[in-house]
């Protein structure tokens, strides 16, 4: 049987708003500020290392409306698009290099290309609106099997589900997570899931846009893209995507327990600007016009908040904005 190792999380609490891992099997919530020092291991496994570009395949189920979908992919072709946007700083490509400092055992650092493959839209609801977490898996082989998707060894498969689909431990503790499945004796390939929270729990898996579930009632700030669940589920990709990359086979960075370990982005729970702790985001940008609260710019004008991420090179979780 196939196990899902990697869970994101992205729950509030009294004392924290962290990003945190678990099992299938439910793992202990990870603490936002680690009381020793804060260091990933090296685990002497392989990355998803350049030159060659990292490939994500976006698999939507469910119904996404256009602008949803444009949200979306503007972010993920943001990450590798140093020059898109070259007047305007920080931005997401520059959050993504900081993965480049994560070497494998040869010294080379993960890609700093990162492109989508394809898409491909389930809109239909193949197997319904109430899914098993191994159900991930199977609609990811389903459109491997379909040829929507090419076999892609250094892809990750995103499956994004609807704001009315229901995953197994969706909102009760996990938002999203990232895996590693067998499709052949030969052949194993990367999947992720992120669900849009925008309806179900968005104090859960969309803060800091929305009031926290639990702990003092902070105003929620105003998502730059104008969607709550959607502006969260970018905050989760980033999460899943630099995890994979720097962590693909739990056997690359990680600090802990294989079991429950933190990553990339996980390990820097609740960060996304200077001076930020419990309940705070941190000092942000703010637009001008809109007062949407931001940390990044991407292609085709967009703003994104992105969380913090920790950086090998000085041993911190490093933000966008200083």
């Amino acid at each position: 049987m196939e196990s899902l190792r990697f869970l994101l999380l992205f729950l509030c609490s009294s004392m924290a708003l962290p990003l945190a891992i678990s099992s299938g099997q439910g793992r202990k919530l990870s603490a936002l500020v680690p009381s020793a020092p804060l260091v990933l291991q090296y685990h002497k496994g392989p990355l998803l290392t350049g030159p060659a570009s990292i490939n994500v395949y976006i698999l939507w189920y469910g119904k996404f409306t256009p602008s949803q979908k444009a949200t979306i992919t503007d972010f993920v072709s943001s990450l590798g698009a140093p020059n898109a946007i070259p007047n305007r700083q920080p931005s997401v490509s520059i959050w993504w290099a900081t993965t480049q400092r994560y070497t494998d055992s040869t010294r080379k650092g993960v890609s700093g290309t990162v492109k989508i493959g394809g898409q491909a839209s389930d809109g239909l609801y193949s197997l319904g609106k109430n899914l098993k977490r191994s159900q991930i898996a199977l609609l990811v082989k389903g459109a491997l099997a379909k040829r929507l998707f090419p076999s892609d060894k250094r892809g990750i498969y995103l499956v994004l589900t609807a704001d009315d689909v229901f995953v197994e431990r969706f909102c009760m503790n996990s938002c999203g997570f990232h895996d590693s499945v067998s499709v052949s004796k030969r052949s194993t390939i990367l999947l992720g899931w992120v669900g849009n929270s925008g309806v179900q729990c968005p104090g859960q898996c969309a803060w800091p846009f929305a009031a926290p579930l639990y702990g003092p009632p902070t105003p929620p700030l105003i998502p730059p893209n104008g969607d709550v669940g959607v502006d969260g589920m970018i905050i989760n990709i980033a999460a899943v995507v630099a995890g994979t990359a720097t962590n693909p086979f739990n056997s690359g960075y990680y600090q802990g327990s294989a079991l429950a370990p933190q990553e990339a982005v996980t390990a820097c729970s609740g960060i996304f600007g200077k001076g930020a702790y419990p309940g705070y985001a941190g000092d942000l940008l703010v637009d001008k016009r809109s007062k949407a609260s931001f940390n990044a710019y991407g292609v085709n004008n967009r703003e994104f908040l992105v969380p913090a991420m920790w950086n090998p090179s000085t041993l911190q979780c490093k933000t966008s904005v200083a």
